[in-house]
């Protein structure tokens, strides 16, 4: 009788140990990598992302391949470049045929989930989105696109229409900690995504609670933001940044649930956004350029078992196309050989040096509110450790020291003394398009070429 109870004990540690990891992946929308208390910046209240950086590995380098949300979002289900799988701008449909990191996942024994913002199927901002069309996900509290925070809609497994209570954010975290304690008693992996809205505008909207701790706050701007729009720009901050304070909010809760099933140490807990937001740097606003505000986002992974429990911090050039594969390498699933991006998990172990020259970042069709009537361009361009390089249509566009001009102030392209490092950087950048199949064509070639129907504005038009 000891012997079987032996026996058991064994095999139930045996199965345990053996599991496959869970996966969690948060990311919000439009929440840029400058906008974090562990990267310095002396106003914004982020005190558990702050402690996350200290127990994962916190990349420094994070760019967005296409900074915008409906590229991001396929590039981080398919592993595919935009060219390849046809979404390179918003309200355009993802194939349902496409393979996702879902699927994969589900045939290797995973339960699956998202909740939040979708932004993948281009039939109405507010539509039903079938089973066939959520890409292997199957707990499924999602709405294609809404900035409204309160009392927001979704979609649920019913196919009925429902509304989140108060905050979405905070509603859309109860309910993905719900699932991870179902899932935690069960015997499969799970991955589950969420997806929240803010910070993305309007900016005014988060709880009061959060507006009421940037109130009198003295709000300090990047040199960038021209003087005429200092105070539109720290009204507009100040509500970014009560966003950004409630979810660091909900990144406790979330990490105390996980503590609390015990599974810890076996999940692979991510935090990042789709893209950033410039919020008046450089005049401008919103995302789709390289500039670093609009390019670069956080990105934070934590896996004890696999990465420790101490922090690291990785100046690896970290691109949109790397997620999937890393997420399937460090996971130990199979890695699909027609991905665009990198498994970098034994560069984050030490196990392979940083080999990486340079992260890609590309406006393949400039629509919506950076139209080319409102100064939008199509452009390819690397962000290295050191510099931003691009090249539109015409040629050379930017290029800038981000060592000595941290804030992107002074537009090198066509100074001598830069001259062999734009020729250098150009080479670089055209390695990277060789790789993807992108030719550099005028972005209406490629909407003529997936049949997208675009406006005056060179814009998908959507309905709500």
């Amino acid at each position: 009788m000891r012997y079987l109870i032996f026996l058991l004990i064994l095999t139930v540690s045996c199965t345990k140990e053996d599991k496959k990891p869970n996966i969690v992946f948060v990311f919000a929308d439009q929440w840029r990598a400058q906008s974090l208390g562990y990267a310095g910046n002396p106003d914004v209240l982020t005190p558990n992302l702050d402690q996350l950086a200290k127990e994962g590995v916190n990349f420094t380098n994070a760019i967005s391949t296409s900074p915008v949300c409906t590229p991001y979002r396929a590039m981080l289900l398919s592993g595919l470049y935009p060219l390849k799988n046809g979404m390179f701008m918003n309200d355009v449909t993802l194939n349902p045929e496409s393979n996702s990191i879902a699927k994969i996942l589900k045939k290797e024994g995973y339960n699956t989930g998202y909740i939040g913002k979708w932004h993948l199927d281009g039939n109405g901002r507010s539509a039903h989105i079938p089973e066939e069309r959520r890409q292997g996900f199957d707990y499924w509290k999602v709405l294609e696109c809404s900035h409204r925070y309160n009392n927001s809609n979704y979609w649920g497994n019913d196919d009925q229409l429902h509304s989140w209570e108060g905050y979405d954010a905070e509603a859309q975290t109860k309910d993905a900690i719900a699932y991870i304690e179902e899932q935690s008693k069960g015997e499969n992996p799970f991955c589950l995504m969420l997806s929240w809205g803010p910070p993305h505008a309007p900016y005014q909207t988060a709880p009061q609670e959060f507006q009421d701790l940037y109130a009198d706050a003295d709000i300090q701007l990047r040199p960038n933001v021209p003087v005429e729009m200092s105070e539109k720009t720290k009204a507009h901050l100040k509500g970014y940044y009560a966003h950004c304070t409630a979810l660091d909010t909900y990144i406790k809760q979330l990490q105390d649930a996980i503590k609390l099933a015990n599974i810890e140490d076996n999940t692979i807990f991510v935090f990042t956004s789709d893209h950033g937001d410039l919020i008046n740097s450089h005049g401008e606003t919103k995302k789709q350029r390289i500039y670093e505000e609009s390019a670069k986002v956080p990105f934070i992974v934590k896996y004890p078992e696999l990465l420790g429990k101490e922090g690291k911090s990785s100046d690896f050039l970290l691109n949109t196309l790397d997620i999937m594969p890393t997420l399937l390498g460090m996971s130990g699933n199979p890695i699909p050989a027609d991905l665009d991006g990198e498994n970098i998990t034994d560069i984050m172990l030490g196990k392979k040096p940083d080999h990486r020259e340079a992260a890609l970042v590309a406006c393949i069709q400039p629509f919506g509110q950076w139209s080319k009537k409102r100064g939008g361009r199509e452009f390819r361009g690397i962000i290295t450790k050191q510099y931003t390089f691009a090249k539109d249509l015409a040629g050379d566009w930017l290029l800038y020291d981000n060592i000595k001009d941290p804030f992107q102030l002074n537009n090198l392209v066509g100074t001598e003394a830069y001259k062999s490092i734009s020729s250098e950087l150009e080479i670089l950048l055209m390695k990277k398009l060789e790789t993807l199949d992108d030719e550099f064509f005028p972005g209406t070639y490629y909407t003529s070429k997936w049949n997208h129907h675009i406006d005056e504005t060179g814009t998908v038009p959507y309905v709500n």
